[in-house]
Protein backbone atom coordinates (compact mmCIF):
# COMPACT_ATOMS: atom_id res chain seq x y z
CA UNK A 1 0.00 0.00 0.00
CA UNK A 2 1.30 3.24 -0.70
CA UNK A 3 0.98 5.93 1.96
CA UNK A 4 -2.49 7.17 1.40
CA UNK A 5 -3.94 4.34 1.06
CA UNK A 6 -1.75 3.47 4.54
CA UNK A 7 -3.03 6.54 5.88
CA UNK A 8 -6.83 5.44 5.19
CA UNK A 9 -6.08 1.92 6.76
CA UNK A 10 -5.09 3.53 9.95
CA UNK A 11 -7.78 5.28 10.20
CA UNK A 12 -10.35 2.70 9.86
CA UNK A 13 -8.28 0.65 12.17
CA UNK A 14 -8.11 3.43 14.90
CA UNK A 15 -11.56 3.09 15.90
CA UNK A 16 -12.35 -0.45 15.97
CA UNK A 17 -8.91 -1.40 17.44
CA UNK A 18 -9.19 1.30 20.39
CA UNK A 19 -12.44 0.05 21.42
CA UNK A 20 -11.25 -3.46 21.90
CA UNK A 21 -8.57 -2.01 24.15
CA UNK A 22 -10.76 -0.12 26.38
CA UNK A 23 -13.44 -2.77 26.23
CA UNK A 24 -11.65 -6.05 26.29
CA UNK A 25 -7.75 -5.94 26.70
CA UNK A 26 -7.63 -3.56 29.05
CA UNK A 27 -10.15 -4.97 31.31
CA UNK A 28 -9.08 -8.88 31.29
CA UNK A 29 -4.99 -7.32 31.56
CA UNK A 30 -6.77 -5.57 34.91
CA UNK A 31 -7.81 -9.02 35.82
CA UNK A 32 -4.93 -10.76 35.64
CA UNK A 33 -2.68 -8.17 37.68
CA UNK A 34 -5.39 -8.03 40.32
CA UNK A 35 -4.10 -10.75 42.59
CA UNK A 36 -1.17 -13.02 41.53
CA UNK A 37 -1.82 -15.49 44.47
CA UNK A 38 -5.35 -16.53 44.03
CA UNK A 39 -4.50 -18.87 41.49
CA UNK A 40 -3.18 -21.17 44.61
CA UNK A 41 -6.10 -20.50 46.09
CA UNK A 42 -8.73 -21.11 44.01
CA UNK A 43 -6.67 -24.54 42.93
CA UNK A 44 -6.71 -26.17 46.23
CA UNK A 45 -10.07 -25.17 47.26
CA UNK A 46 -12.31 -28.35 46.81
CA UNK A 47 -15.52 -26.62 45.99
CA UNK A 48 -13.73 -24.47 43.25
CA UNK A 49 -12.13 -27.63 42.05
CA UNK A 50 -15.73 -29.32 41.61
CA UNK A 51 -17.38 -26.40 39.97
CA UNK A 52 -14.79 -26.13 37.81
CA UNK A 53 -15.01 -30.14 37.01
CA UNK A 54 -18.79 -29.62 36.55
CA UNK A 55 -18.38 -27.19 33.68
CA UNK A 56 -16.10 -28.97 31.71
CA UNK A 57 -18.39 -32.09 32.20
CA UNK A 58 -21.88 -30.68 31.19
CA UNK A 59 -20.05 -29.04 27.77
CA UNK A 60 -18.16 -32.34 27.44
CA UNK A 61 -21.05 -34.02 27.82
CA UNK A 62 -23.18 -31.56 25.76
CA UNK A 63 -20.89 -32.89 22.67
CA UNK A 64 -21.42 -36.31 23.03
CA UNK A 65 -24.62 -35.98 23.28
CA UNK A 66 -25.33 -33.51 20.34
CA UNK A 67 -23.01 -35.51 17.70
CA UNK A 68 -25.49 -38.99 17.49
CA UNK A 69 -28.68 -36.51 17.49
CA UNK A 70 -27.27 -33.91 14.91
CA UNK A 71 -25.51 -36.05 12.44
CA UNK A 72 -28.75 -37.92 11.33
CA UNK A 73 -30.75 -34.83 11.31
CA UNK A 74 -27.92 -32.76 8.82
CA UNK A 75 -27.83 -36.32 6.81
CA UNK A 76 -31.67 -35.89 6.34
CA UNK A 77 -31.92 -32.48 5.62
CA UNK A 78 -28.82 -32.85 3.27
CA UNK A 79 -29.92 -36.06 1.13
CA UNK A 80 -33.75 -36.11 1.34
CA UNK A 81 -36.52 -33.77 -0.24
CA UNK A 82 -40.13 -33.86 1.61
CA UNK A 83 -42.36 -30.95 2.41
CA UNK A 84 -41.16 -28.32 4.90
CA UNK A 85 -37.25 -28.96 4.43
CA UNK A 86 -36.80 -25.68 3.56
CA UNK A 87 -38.58 -24.08 6.56
CA UNK A 88 -36.75 -26.49 9.17
CA UNK A 89 -33.17 -25.41 7.14
CA UNK A 90 -34.52 -21.69 7.95
CA UNK A 91 -35.78 -22.45 11.81
CA UNK A 92 -32.78 -24.19 12.24
CA UNK A 93 -30.94 -19.93 12.88
CA UNK A 94 -34.26 -19.55 15.54
CA UNK A 95 -31.54 -20.71 17.98
CA UNK A 96 -29.01 -18.11 16.97
CA UNK A 97 -31.84 -15.21 17.95
CA UNK A 98 -34.31 -16.63 20.80
CA UNK A 99 -32.45 -15.59 23.86
CA UNK A 100 -30.84 -17.58 26.78
CA UNK A 101 -33.31 -16.67 29.06
CA UNK A 102 -35.86 -17.87 26.45
CA UNK A 103 -34.50 -21.39 26.41
CA UNK A 104 -33.97 -21.37 30.11
CA UNK A 105 -37.87 -19.94 30.86
CA UNK A 106 -38.71 -23.08 28.26
CA UNK A 107 -37.10 -25.80 30.38
CA UNK A 108 -38.41 -25.05 33.58
CA UNK A 109 -41.68 -24.61 31.89
CA UNK A 110 -41.31 -28.41 31.08
CA UNK A 111 -39.58 -29.85 33.90
CA UNK A 112 -39.56 -27.32 36.42
CA UNK A 113 -41.34 -27.32 39.42
CA UNK A 114 -44.79 -27.18 37.82
CA UNK A 115 -43.70 -28.29 34.65
CA UNK A 116 -45.80 -29.93 32.02
CA UNK A 117 -44.24 -32.82 31.07
CA UNK A 118 -42.28 -33.89 34.20
CA UNK A 119 -42.25 -31.93 36.77
CA UNK A 120 -39.75 -31.32 40.01
CA UNK A 121 -36.69 -32.07 38.10
CA UNK A 122 -35.26 -28.40 38.87
CA UNK A 123 -32.79 -29.73 40.91
CA UNK A 124 -31.09 -32.31 38.72
CA UNK A 125 -28.49 -31.67 36.11
CA UNK A 126 -30.43 -32.94 33.24
CA UNK A 127 -32.12 -29.66 33.02
CA UNK A 128 -28.76 -28.03 32.23
CA UNK A 129 -27.94 -30.70 29.56
CA UNK A 130 -31.47 -30.03 28.01
CA UNK A 131 -31.41 -26.52 28.11
CA UNK A 132 -27.29 -26.81 25.99
CA UNK A 133 -28.60 -29.55 23.59
CA UNK A 134 -31.73 -27.12 22.72
CA UNK A 135 -29.14 -24.22 22.46
CA UNK A 136 -26.30 -26.27 20.43
CA UNK A 137 -27.46 -28.84 18.44
CA UNK A 138 -28.76 -26.64 15.31
CA UNK A 139 -24.69 -25.43 16.15
CA UNK A 140 -23.75 -29.24 15.04
CA UNK A 141 -26.85 -29.47 11.93
CA UNK A 142 -25.39 -26.63 10.92
CA UNK A 143 -21.67 -27.26 10.62
CA UNK A 144 -22.38 -31.45 9.70
CA UNK A 145 -24.80 -30.30 6.74
CA UNK A 146 -22.31 -27.80 5.10
CA UNK A 147 -19.98 -30.87 5.45
CA UNK A 148 -22.27 -33.25 3.98
CA UNK A 149 -22.87 -30.28 0.76
CA UNK A 150 -19.62 -30.59 0.25
CA UNK A 151 -19.40 -34.70 -0.44
CA UNK A 152 -19.49 -34.58 -4.28
CA UNK A 153 -22.14 -36.77 -5.91
CA UNK A 154 -19.98 -38.51 -8.37
CA UNK A 155 -18.03 -40.04 -5.91
CA UNK A 156 -20.93 -41.05 -4.31
CA UNK A 157 -22.41 -42.44 -7.60
CA UNK A 158 -19.67 -44.16 -7.80
CA UNK A 159 -18.95 -46.27 -4.63
CA UNK A 160 -22.92 -47.07 -5.75
CA UNK A 161 -21.58 -48.47 -8.91
CA UNK A 162 -19.18 -50.61 -7.16
CA UNK A 163 -21.78 -51.77 -4.63
CA UNK A 164 -21.00 -50.04 -1.58
CA UNK A 165 -24.10 -49.75 0.41
CA UNK A 166 -25.72 -47.01 2.76
CA UNK A 167 -23.35 -47.28 5.25
CA UNK A 168 -19.94 -47.97 3.57
CA UNK A 169 -20.22 -45.26 1.71
CA UNK A 170 -21.22 -42.81 4.77
CA UNK A 171 -18.53 -44.20 6.60
CA UNK A 172 -15.91 -44.38 3.83
CA UNK A 173 -16.80 -41.55 1.11
CA UNK A 174 -18.72 -38.68 3.29
CA UNK A 175 -17.14 -39.48 6.65
CA UNK A 176 -13.53 -38.06 5.50
CA UNK A 177 -15.37 -35.27 4.14
CA UNK A 178 -17.45 -34.16 7.14
CA UNK A 179 -15.25 -34.67 10.16
CA UNK A 180 -13.09 -31.57 9.62
CA UNK A 181 -16.61 -29.67 9.99
CA UNK A 182 -17.82 -32.24 13.01
CA UNK A 183 -14.96 -31.35 14.71
CA UNK A 184 -15.46 -27.54 14.15
CA UNK A 185 -18.71 -27.83 14.97
CA UNK A 186 -17.89 -29.93 18.36
CA UNK A 187 -15.68 -26.85 19.37
CA UNK A 188 -18.16 -24.18 19.12
CA UNK A 189 -20.93 -26.52 21.35
CA UNK A 190 -18.24 -26.84 23.64
CA UNK A 191 -16.72 -23.52 23.88
CA UNK A 192 -20.72 -22.42 24.25
CA UNK A 193 -21.07 -24.45 26.81
CA UNK A 194 -18.30 -23.49 29.00
CA UNK A 195 -18.59 -20.24 28.75
CA UNK A 196 -22.38 -20.09 28.82
CA UNK A 197 -23.81 -17.72 31.56
CA UNK A 198 -27.78 -17.19 31.24
CA UNK A 199 -29.20 -21.03 31.10
CA UNK A 200 -26.13 -22.28 33.65
CA UNK A 201 -27.81 -19.16 36.11
CA UNK A 202 -31.30 -20.31 35.55
CA UNK A 203 -30.91 -24.47 35.25
CA UNK A 204 -27.87 -25.01 37.37
CA UNK A 205 -29.09 -24.15 40.33
CA UNK A 206 -26.95 -23.98 43.91
CA UNK A 207 -25.71 -27.46 43.42
CA UNK A 208 -25.14 -27.12 39.35
CA UNK A 209 -23.37 -24.10 38.80
CA UNK A 210 -20.75 -23.22 36.50
CA UNK A 211 -17.91 -21.60 37.02
CA UNK A 212 -18.93 -18.29 35.07
CA UNK A 213 -22.09 -18.44 37.61
CA UNK A 214 -19.32 -18.67 40.34
CA UNK A 215 -17.85 -15.65 38.67
CA UNK A 216 -20.74 -13.92 38.81
CA UNK A 217 -21.07 -14.42 42.30
CA UNK A 218 -17.95 -14.01 43.70
CA UNK A 219 -18.17 -10.09 41.98
CA UNK A 220 -21.65 -9.29 42.61
CA UNK A 221 -22.95 -10.73 46.21
CA UNK A 222 -19.22 -11.87 48.09
CA UNK A 223 -17.15 -8.79 46.65
CA UNK A 224 -14.11 -11.57 46.28
CA UNK A 225 -12.60 -10.28 42.94
CA UNK A 226 -9.18 -11.84 43.94
CA UNK A 227 -11.47 -15.28 43.38
CA UNK A 228 -13.01 -14.04 40.87
CA UNK A 229 -9.96 -13.30 38.22
CA UNK A 230 -8.31 -16.46 39.29
CA UNK A 231 -11.81 -18.12 37.97
CA UNK A 232 -11.76 -15.71 35.11
CA UNK A 233 -8.80 -16.40 33.58
CA UNK A 234 -9.10 -20.56 33.90
CA UNK A 235 -12.31 -19.70 31.48
CA UNK A 236 -10.77 -17.76 29.11
CA UNK A 237 -7.66 -20.28 28.83
CA UNK A 238 -9.84 -23.02 28.03
CA UNK A 239 -12.16 -20.78 25.73
CA UNK A 240 -9.09 -19.60 23.90
CA UNK A 241 -8.00 -23.06 23.35
CA UNK A 242 -11.22 -24.55 22.11
CA UNK A 243 -11.23 -21.03 19.81
CA UNK A 244 -8.17 -21.74 18.42
CA UNK A 245 -8.75 -25.44 17.62
CA UNK A 246 -11.91 -24.67 16.09
CA UNK A 247 -9.85 -21.79 13.87
CA UNK A 248 -7.72 -24.95 13.27
CA UNK A 249 -10.64 -27.13 11.82
CA UNK A 250 -12.08 -24.19 10.38
CA UNK A 251 -9.00 -23.90 7.81
CA UNK A 252 -9.37 -27.49 7.24
CA UNK A 253 -13.14 -27.39 6.40
CA UNK A 254 -12.77 -25.22 3.19
CA UNK A 255 -16.22 -24.80 1.06
CA UNK A 256 -15.62 -25.58 -2.52
CA UNK A 257 -18.12 -23.86 -4.83
CA UNK A 258 -17.10 -25.86 -7.65
CA UNK A 259 -18.12 -29.41 -5.52
CA UNK A 260 -21.42 -30.56 -7.52
CA UNK A 261 -23.30 -31.73 -4.17
CA UNK A 262 -25.87 -34.61 -4.03
CA UNK A 263 -29.26 -33.13 -5.02
CA UNK A 264 -31.86 -34.14 -2.15
CA UNK A 265 -34.23 -36.60 -2.75
CA UNK A 266 -37.80 -38.23 -1.65
CA UNK A 267 -36.74 -41.30 0.66
CA UNK A 268 -36.75 -44.67 -1.23
CA UNK A 269 -36.89 -47.22 1.45
CA UNK A 270 -37.88 -47.53 4.75
CA UNK A 271 -34.49 -46.75 6.23
CA UNK A 272 -35.16 -43.34 4.88
CA UNK A 273 -38.67 -42.77 6.31
CA UNK A 274 -37.06 -44.25 9.69
CA UNK A 275 -34.17 -41.30 9.65
CA UNK A 276 -36.69 -38.84 8.47
CA UNK A 277 -38.78 -39.59 11.52
CA UNK A 278 -35.68 -39.53 13.99
CA UNK A 279 -35.14 -36.21 12.70
CA UNK A 280 -38.88 -34.66 13.33
CA UNK A 281 -38.50 -36.27 16.66
CA UNK A 282 -35.12 -34.92 17.54
CA UNK A 283 -35.75 -31.15 16.26
CA UNK A 284 -38.92 -30.98 17.91
CA UNK A 285 -38.17 -32.84 21.24
CA UNK A 286 -35.20 -30.72 21.48
CA UNK A 287 -35.97 -27.44 20.05
CA UNK A 288 -39.99 -26.91 19.39
CA UNK A 289 -40.81 -28.22 23.05
CA UNK A 290 -39.93 -25.42 25.30
CA UNK A 291 -40.76 -23.03 23.06
CA UNK A 292 -44.23 -24.68 22.83
CA UNK A 293 -43.80 -25.32 26.73
CA UNK A 294 -43.51 -21.11 27.35
CA UNK A 295 -46.88 -20.47 24.70
CA UNK A 296 -48.50 -22.74 27.35
CA UNK A 297 -47.65 -21.63 30.40
CA UNK A 298 -48.51 -18.21 28.87
CA UNK A 299 -51.75 -19.22 27.76
CA UNK A 300 -52.95 -20.39 31.20
CA UNK A 301 -51.57 -17.64 33.00
CA UNK A 302 -55.23 -16.12 33.58
CA UNK A 303 -54.85 -12.68 35.56
CA UNK A 304 -51.21 -12.24 35.24
CA UNK A 305 -51.52 -10.97 31.51
CA UNK A 306 -52.29 -7.64 33.47
CA UNK A 307 -48.51 -7.50 33.71
CA UNK A 308 -48.15 -6.43 30.21
CA UNK A 309 -50.13 -3.35 31.19
CA UNK A 310 -47.82 -2.48 34.38
CA UNK A 311 -45.38 0.68 34.30
CA UNK A 312 -42.55 -1.40 35.13
CA UNK A 313 -42.86 -3.62 32.73
CA UNK A 314 -43.46 -0.63 30.22
CA UNK A 315 -40.08 0.92 31.35
CA UNK A 316 -38.58 -2.70 30.94
CA UNK A 317 -39.48 -2.59 27.39
CA UNK A 318 -38.62 0.92 26.21
CA UNK A 319 -35.25 0.21 28.11
CA UNK A 320 -34.64 -2.73 26.01
CA UNK A 321 -35.63 -1.42 22.93
CA UNK A 322 -33.48 1.94 23.41
CA UNK A 323 -30.61 0.22 24.37
CA UNK A 324 -30.68 -1.98 21.70
CA UNK A 325 -31.30 0.15 19.10
CA UNK A 326 -28.34 2.87 20.55
CA UNK A 327 -26.14 -0.57 20.39
CA UNK A 328 -27.09 -1.60 17.25
CA UNK A 329 -26.07 2.01 15.65
CA UNK A 330 -22.83 1.71 17.30
CA UNK A 331 -22.52 -1.84 15.76
CA UNK A 332 -23.31 -1.17 12.40
CA UNK A 333 -20.12 2.13 12.95
CA UNK A 334 -17.70 -0.35 14.40
CA UNK A 335 -18.63 -3.45 12.67
CA UNK A 336 -18.64 -1.49 9.05
CA UNK A 337 -15.40 0.57 9.48
CA UNK A 338 -14.07 -3.21 11.12
CA UNK A 339 -14.60 -5.08 8.08
CA UNK A 340 -13.14 -1.78 6.03
CA UNK A 341 -9.76 -2.22 8.05
CA UNK A 342 -9.55 -6.16 8.35
CA UNK A 343 -9.47 -6.43 4.34
CA UNK A 344 -6.05 -5.43 4.23
CA UNK A 345 -4.70 -7.19 7.44
CA UNK A 346 -5.03 -10.62 8.92
CA UNK A 347 -4.43 -10.00 12.06
CA UNK A 348 -7.49 -7.37 12.56
CA UNK A 349 -9.20 -10.33 10.72
CA UNK A 350 -8.32 -12.74 13.50
CA UNK A 351 -8.99 -9.87 16.15
CA UNK A 352 -12.78 -9.50 14.91
CA UNK A 353 -13.90 -13.04 16.74
CA UNK A 354 -11.99 -11.69 19.92
CA UNK A 355 -15.69 -10.62 21.50
CA UNK A 356 -17.00 -14.25 20.87
CA UNK A 357 -14.52 -16.01 22.52
CA UNK A 358 -14.52 -14.20 26.03
CA UNK A 359 -17.43 -14.32 27.71
CA UNK A 360 -19.51 -11.34 28.53
CA UNK A 361 -19.18 -12.43 32.38
CA UNK A 362 -15.39 -12.52 32.48
CA UNK A 363 -15.33 -9.15 30.17
CA UNK A 364 -17.70 -7.36 32.75
CA UNK A 365 -15.65 -8.52 36.14
CA UNK A 366 -12.66 -6.29 34.31
CA UNK A 367 -14.62 -3.94 33.70
CA UNK A 368 -16.05 -3.41 37.43
CA UNK A 369 -12.32 -3.46 38.59
CA UNK A 370 -11.07 -1.52 35.65
CA UNK A 371 -13.48 1.42 35.45
CA UNK A 372 -15.21 1.93 38.90
CA UNK A 373 -15.95 5.19 38.76
CA UNK A 374 -18.13 4.59 35.45
CA UNK A 375 -19.53 1.18 36.67
CA UNK A 376 -23.33 2.79 37.28
CA UNK A 377 -23.00 4.77 33.68
CA UNK A 378 -25.56 4.26 30.69
CA UNK A 379 -22.35 4.90 28.15
CA UNK A 380 -20.25 1.58 29.24
CA UNK A 381 -23.49 -0.73 29.32
CA UNK A 382 -24.30 0.37 26.20
CA UNK A 383 -20.56 0.06 24.85
CA UNK A 384 -20.95 -3.24 26.56
CA UNK A 385 -23.96 -4.25 24.32
CA UNK A 386 -22.05 -3.35 21.32
CA UNK A 387 -19.35 -4.90 21.93
CA UNK A 388 -21.08 -8.40 21.73
CA UNK A 389 -23.13 -7.06 18.75
CA UNK A 390 -20.58 -5.71 16.33
CA UNK A 391 -18.79 -8.71 15.72
CA UNK A 392 -22.35 -10.34 13.30
CA UNK A 393 -22.09 -6.54 11.56
CA UNK A 394 -18.43 -7.27 10.40
CA UNK A 395 -18.41 -10.59 9.93
CA UNK A 396 -20.89 -11.07 7.57
CA UNK A 397 -20.41 -7.87 5.76
CA UNK A 398 -16.07 -8.96 5.38
CA UNK A 399 -17.80 -11.86 3.67
CA UNK A 400 -19.81 -10.07 1.52
CA UNK A 401 -16.96 -7.81 0.67
CA UNK A 402 -14.20 -10.51 -0.30
CA UNK A 403 -17.12 -11.94 -2.31
CA UNK A 404 -16.49 -9.18 -4.81
CA UNK A 405 -15.40 -9.34 -8.02
CA UNK A 406 -11.85 -8.08 -7.55
CA UNK A 407 -11.97 -5.67 -10.49
CA UNK A 408 -14.88 -3.40 -9.86
CA UNK A 409 -13.40 -0.57 -7.82
CA UNK A 410 -11.16 -0.09 -11.26
CA UNK A 411 -14.11 -0.52 -13.41
CA UNK A 412 -15.70 1.98 -11.26
CA UNK A 413 -12.87 4.76 -11.58
CA UNK A 414 -12.13 4.01 -15.26
CA UNK A 415 -16.11 5.47 -15.88
CA UNK A 416 -14.87 8.49 -14.14
CA UNK A 417 -16.32 7.46 -10.69
CA UNK A 418 -13.80 8.49 -7.32
CA UNK A 419 -14.06 6.79 -4.43
CA UNK A 420 -16.56 8.20 -2.45
CA UNK A 421 -19.22 7.62 -5.30
CA UNK A 422 -17.77 4.28 -5.82
CA UNK A 423 -18.53 3.54 -2.18
CA UNK A 424 -21.82 4.88 -2.19
CA UNK A 425 -22.99 3.90 -5.63
CA UNK A 426 -21.48 0.34 -6.16
CA UNK A 427 -19.77 -1.33 -2.96
CA UNK A 428 -22.70 -0.43 -0.61
CA UNK A 429 -25.68 -1.46 -2.60
CA UNK A 430 -23.67 -4.64 -2.81
CA UNK A 431 -23.29 -5.26 1.08
CA UNK A 432 -26.53 -4.07 1.81
CA UNK A 433 -28.01 -7.85 2.18
CA UNK A 434 -25.00 -8.97 4.44
CA UNK A 435 -25.56 -5.39 6.63
CA UNK A 436 -28.83 -6.17 7.17
CA UNK A 437 -28.30 -9.92 8.22
CA UNK A 438 -25.60 -8.63 10.31
CA UNK A 439 -27.48 -5.79 11.73
CA UNK A 440 -30.25 -8.11 12.39
CA UNK A 441 -28.13 -10.81 14.76
CA UNK A 442 -26.94 -7.45 16.57
CA UNK A 443 -30.08 -6.41 17.21
CA UNK A 444 -31.28 -10.08 18.60
CA UNK A 445 -28.20 -10.04 20.73
CA UNK A 446 -28.74 -6.79 22.37
CA UNK A 447 -32.48 -7.84 22.44
CA UNK A 448 -31.87 -10.98 24.54
CA UNK A 449 -28.56 -9.16 26.24
CA UNK A 450 -28.73 -10.68 29.87
CA UNK A 451 -24.91 -11.28 31.74
CA UNK A 452 -23.49 -7.72 30.99
CA UNK A 453 -26.88 -5.97 32.26
CA UNK A 454 -27.16 -8.07 35.56
CA UNK A 455 -23.46 -7.01 36.44
CA UNK A 456 -24.20 -3.40 34.74
CA UNK A 457 -27.17 -2.05 34.74
CA UNK A 458 -29.19 -0.11 37.57
CA UNK A 459 -32.38 -0.49 38.89
CA UNK A 460 -34.13 2.31 36.73
CA UNK A 461 -32.26 0.40 33.67
CA UNK A 462 -34.48 -2.63 34.08
CA UNK A 463 -34.80 -4.57 30.54
CA UNK A 464 -37.13 -7.59 29.79
CA UNK A 465 -34.72 -10.10 30.55
CA UNK A 466 -33.76 -8.73 34.05
CA UNK A 467 -37.45 -8.03 34.91
CA UNK A 468 -38.23 -11.95 33.99
CA UNK A 469 -35.10 -13.16 36.33
CA UNK A 470 -36.87 -10.88 39.11
CA UNK A 471 -40.29 -12.59 39.20
CA UNK A 472 -38.84 -15.95 38.78
CA UNK A 473 -36.64 -14.93 41.66
CA UNK A 474 -40.21 -14.07 43.53
CA UNK A 475 -42.04 -16.74 45.51
CA UNK A 476 -45.51 -17.30 44.28
CA UNK A 477 -47.74 -19.08 41.51
CA UNK A 478 -48.79 -15.33 40.13
CA UNK A 479 -44.58 -14.26 39.85
CA UNK A 480 -44.20 -17.58 38.22
CA UNK A 481 -46.79 -16.68 35.32
CA UNK A 482 -46.06 -13.32 34.68
CA UNK A 483 -42.40 -14.21 34.20
CA UNK A 484 -43.76 -16.95 31.57
CA UNK A 485 -46.29 -13.64 29.82
CA UNK A 486 -42.93 -11.65 29.84
CA UNK A 487 -41.30 -14.53 28.05
CA UNK A 488 -43.41 -14.86 25.38
CA UNK A 489 -43.27 -10.98 24.90
CA UNK A 490 -39.94 -11.59 24.49
CA UNK A 491 -39.87 -14.45 22.64
CA UNK A 492 -41.89 -12.58 20.16
CA UNK A 493 -39.31 -9.93 19.86
CA UNK A 494 -36.91 -12.81 19.06
CA UNK A 495 -39.49 -13.71 16.46
CA UNK A 496 -39.97 -10.69 14.69
CA UNK A 497 -36.03 -10.63 14.36
CA UNK A 498 -35.85 -14.07 13.32
CA UNK A 499 -38.65 -12.82 10.52
CA UNK A 500 -36.54 -9.69 9.65
CA UNK A 501 -33.06 -11.65 9.35
CA UNK A 502 -35.31 -14.62 6.48
CA UNK A 503 -37.34 -12.02 4.89
CA UNK A 504 -36.47 -11.71 1.38
CA UNK A 505 -33.57 -14.35 1.48
CA UNK A 506 -35.10 -17.70 2.75
CA UNK A 507 -33.95 -19.50 -0.64
CA UNK A 508 -29.95 -18.17 -0.36
CA UNK A 509 -29.82 -18.91 3.49
CA UNK A 510 -31.27 -22.43 2.82
CA UNK A 511 -28.87 -23.73 0.52
CA UNK A 512 -25.60 -22.10 1.92
CA UNK A 513 -27.41 -22.39 5.59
Amino acid sequence: MDGRRWAVWGAFALLPSAFLAVMVVAPLWAVAAYDGLAWRAVLSDAYMLKRLAWTVFQAAATCVLVLPLGVPVAWVLARLAFPGRALVLRLLMLPFVMPTLVAGVGVLALFGADGLLWRGRQDTPYLLLYGNVFFNLPVLVRAAYQGFVQVPAARLQTARTLGAGAWRRFWDIEMPVLRPWLAGGVCLVFLYCFSGFGLALLLGGSRYATVEVEIYQLVMFELDMAGASALVWLVLGVTAAAGLLYAWFGRRAVSDKAVSPVMPSPPQSVGGYVLLAFAAAVLSVCCLFPLLAIVVKAWSAGESWRVLMESETRQAVWNTLRFSAAAVFAAAVLGVVYAAAARRSAWMRGLMFLPFMVSPVCVSAGVLLLYPQWTASLPLLLAMYALLAYPFVAKDVLSAWDALPPDYGRAAAGLGANGFQTACRITFPLLKPALRRGLTLAAATCVGEFAATLFLSRPEWQTLTTLIYAYLGRAGEDNYARAMVLTLLLSAFALGIFLLLDGGEGGKQTETL
